[in-house]
């Protein structure tokens, strides 16, 4: 993701006080390098609660250690919202992943937006840059990427979106870009669908009205101008939107559901039908109860397994470009072989 736009006015900040030699100012992190030039060791990690399941740690350390650089990144879990404020104020780190249930939080800590968060409401990546912690989504483009290695086809597609969190909203802008024929956000109350639609489309309006339009992150992908004017966004809950569900082409459930052992489907599975992919952001707690009816419907299913590995290879191009370190700059389909291979992941 190389120069993706700042969206929004950043937040007014008391600045972190000047770095005086031979001492670390609190709070200000960034690529440092000792008197010879060699990088010297930085904190990096995944915010959230739970993360002891994170596979996280060990993928992006796989990719620090062969580009030989000492940084280490590991688990921040943190149960309750104002220790997880207390983590972000401090800014004692390089940049962490931010997960359920923190993004908004992330995103509210942030001195500069780009606009993948702006549009989500909630950040999934916070960078340390001289102190300043810029704020990015990576979810949706992560998700996105990892499908369409897998050979799923958003071209001319209707697809459901289910949620209207963060994750989702950043997943649906991705998918949007793809070039589906519409997409449907879903969730259990039809009110807040449309108003987080309307206030997705209404942003993405404004950014497309007041700069040069700004360009698809990858090659066939649309432009956020083309979105706009060519993509078809509607709104529903699971209860009035059946015929939607059973119509999509690609169902995404970017819900929590499924974190916990007796967490139900969103919606009514024996809707589904062999001839849809299913994708669900849940990773890592057992088989999920959609997953367990997609397959049984004869669904290609998918978990999010991939998606974090996705996410996870957009993020240290941002890692890359902000610090300028060139030990990152490595081919993304070695990044995610790489970052899979770490995590046990077969995704071949």
């Amino acid at each position: 993701m190389r120069g993706e736009p700042f969206r929004g006015a950043p937040r007014t900040r008391k600045r972190p006080a000047p770095l005086r030699a031979g001492r670390a100012a609190r709070g200000r992190r960034g690529l440092a390098r000792n008197g010879k030039g060699i990088a010297v060791s930085e904190k990096l990690y995944v915010l959230g609660h739970p993360v002891s399941h994170s596979k996280s740690p060990v993928m992006y350390n796989a990719v620090y250690e062969k580009a030989g650089l000492p940084w280490h990144y590991g688990l921040m879990d943190v149960p309750t919202a104002p220790e997880a404020e207390a983590f972000l104020a401090a800014r004692d780190f390089l940049s962490i992943n931010i997960t359920t249930p923190y993004k908004p939080e992330a995103f509210a800590a942030a001195d500069v937006r780009a606009a993948s968060a702006t549009l989500a409401h909630g950040a999934n990546v916070l960078v340390n840059k001289d102190g300043a912690l810029i704020a990015y989504n990576t979810d949706g483009q992560g998700c996105v990427a990892y499908l369409e290695r897998a050979g799923v086809d958003f071209r001319g597609a209707s697809v459901v979106v289910c949620g209207t969190g963060p994750t989702s909203l950043s997943i649906l802008h991705a998918v949007a870009q793809a070039g589906p024929d519409e997409v449907i956000l879903i969730g259990r109350d039809k009110a807040k669908a449309r108003n987080v639609m309307r206030t997705y489309a209404d942003e993405l309006g404004a950014m497309v009205g007041r700069v040069v339009d700004m360009p698809a992150f990858k090659e066939g992908h649309l432009s956020f101008s083309e979105v706009y004017k060519q993509v078809g966004f509607k709104f529903g809950s699971y209860a009035t939107s059946r015929q939607a569900i059973a119509g999509a082409d690609i169902i995404i459930d970017a819900t929590p559901l499924g974190m916990k052992a007796a967490d139900p489907a969103p919606f009514d599975t024996a809707l589904l039908s062999a001839d849809q992919t299913v994708f669900d952001v849940v990773y890592g707690h057992g088989e999920t109860a959609l997953a367990r009816a997609a397959r049984a419907a004869g669904c290609r299913f998918f978990d999010g397994a991939g998606m974090l590995v996705g996410q996870a290879v957009v993020t240290v191009g941002i890692l890359r470009d902000i610090t300028g370190e060139a030990a990152l700059d490595i081919p993304e389909d070695e990044l995610f072989a790489l970052m899979a291979q770490a995590a046990g992941f077969n995704l071949a």
